[in-house]
């Protein structure tokens, strides 16, 4: 049993009362210490979670939007996405470009426009380990292509 603390002499000690010495009223309350409780833990949601809850608000049709879709498997779906991000915005004036704004498919790298006639720039499903399409596209062709058929 671990030790007891030594109360301080200003410090008063407060009083716990059980529910069987509620319910006998004769019964005298046993003294605690007061101890502060922890600060409870805030789960910290994923960052793809909190970007599928903030929607951004959608302009008529005066900004384009691309999103590219990459599987989450592998890093090398996400190091192609993001230099396709950077190229696009950095190539096109006030393009923007979303990655995964919905939960992705697997083994999927897709670049399309946003909207009812998305046009699809790049679709590579359902691939398998070692991604071979995927290693097998020059990257900076596809980017400079898409680029022109934005512009």
């Amino acid at each position: 049993m671990a030790p007891k603390r030594k109360a301080t002499v200003g410090e008063p000690l407060s009083t716990r009362v059980t529910r069987s010495q509620t319910r006998n009223g004769n019964s005298k309350p046993v003294s605690v210490d007061p101890v502060s409780p922890k600060p409870k833990r805030v789960k910290k949601g994923t960052v793809s979670e909190a970007k599928s809850k903030v929607k951004a608000p959608v302009d008529s049709g005066s900004k384009k939007i691309v999103v590219v879709e990459h599987c989450t498997q592998c890093s090398q779906f996400k190091i192609r996405a993001v230099k396709v991000k950077e190229e696009l915005e950095k190539g096109v004036p006030g393009l923007e470009v979303r990655v995964n704004p919905e939960k992705p498919r697997r083994g999927c790298l897709e670049i399309r426009v946003d909207g009812e006639k998305g046009e699809k720039f790049v679709s590579l499903l359902d691939m398998k380990r070692p991604f071979g399409p995927m290693k097998a596209l020059n990257m900076d062709k596809v980017i400079s292509e898409i680029i022109e058929k934005i512009k």
